[in-house]
């Protein structure tokens, strides 16, 4: 089978970077298709733990492509973070490929997800206070920093300043924070463009190639289906589509394509015995939540715990 989708039917930490892990061995490239450093996977290979946000869980496999595609929004700091991180420990990161259409977080993005969360009071969603939200709002607003703006320092300052005459006047008028400057803002995405640039590419075109080819490739979702934005316990939701479907949107590959009996990616939902609310829907219970001792002593003896906290 060409490829396959791997995505959460929960609320998120029911074991999909372990079960990515497994497949990868027997794949050629793994797909990040959602979401941001928001949610983390946990990969335990011999006597090593990986904790990956950015990352797909593939990477750790020799021979496996890792690609992080046009649906997934990218803090820079986060993604070098963790590359250097992987090796210092000897992990090959040089197959990378990250998609020339996907969002930037930036530090305003960061900025207005924590106050306005504050700003919400007893109304507030749960975020990770890392900017998700705010970078997918923008890039539906169609104002967004995609990875290509940034080796064009023109055109990355003339959207960072049109983006920027807005966010200001919330930060000051509204949060009463400080204004952020377009220097601090351009100055900080460009230190990372030549390390990027290597990395950058047409990662649809790339899969989809790759499948014509009868490469193996599976697609590893960020969340899980009830944090869904469309389909998930809404508003307590993340800023993507974390079902199967969000795989074909957020990497480019062709309806026509995925309707092919003989290309069409099965998908594969993974579930725990016990679920887990991550931040995002803290707020609100899972309808099978246990409360008081008998919600206690499961979860002290669960050997899974989530990544992202």
């Amino acid at each position: 089978m060409p490829a396959i989708v791997l995505v959460g039917a929960q609320w998120g930490d029911e074991g999909k970077g372990k079960a990515t892990d497994l497949l990868a061995s027997r794949i050629d490239y793994v797909v990040k298709f959602n979401g941001g450093n928001n949610a983390g996977h946990t990969v335990v290979i011999g006597d090593e733990k990986y904790a990956l946000h950015l990352l797909p869980s593939g990477i750790l496999r020799p021979g496996v492509t890792p690609v992080i595609s046009n649906g997934v929004v990218i803090d820079l700091e986060v993604l070098f973070g963790e590359i250097s991180a992987l090796a210092s420990r000897g992990i090959d990161v040089s197959r990378l490929r990250v998609s020339a259409n996907a969002h930037l977080i930036t530090s305003y993005h960061r900025t207005l997800d924590k106050v306005t969360e504050r700003f919400l009071g007893k109304r507030q969603i749960g975020t990770t206070g890392r900017g998700i939200g705010p970078t997918y709002a923008d890039k539906i607003n169609r104002v967004g920093i995609r990875v290509q703006d940034i080796f064009d320092e023109g055109i990355l300052r003339q959207k960072v300043e049109s983006a920027l005459e807005v966010k200001n006047h919330l930060l000051v008028k509204i949060y009463n924070r400080r204004a952020i400057t377009a220097d601090e803002v351009v100055t900080e995405l460009m230190s990372y463009a030549e390390r990027l640039r290597p990395m950058v590419c047409d990662t649809s075109l790339e899969l989809n190639n790759a499948l014509d080819a009868n490469k193996t490739v599976l697609f590893e979702g960020g969340q899980a289906t009830m944090l869904d934005v469309d389909h998930g316990t809404y508003p307590f939701v993340t800023s993507s589509n974390a079902t199967s479907g969000g795989a074909l949107t957020g990497s480019g590959i062709g309806t026509r394509r995925a309707l092919a009996r003989d290309l069409s990616p099965p998908s594969c939902s993974m579930i725990r015995a016990s679920t887990c609310a991550p931040r995002v829907s803290s707020l609100v219970p899972p309808p099978d939540a246990l409360v008081g001792a008998a919600g206690t002593t499961p979860r002290s003896r669960a050997t899974q715990r989530a990544s992202t906290v």
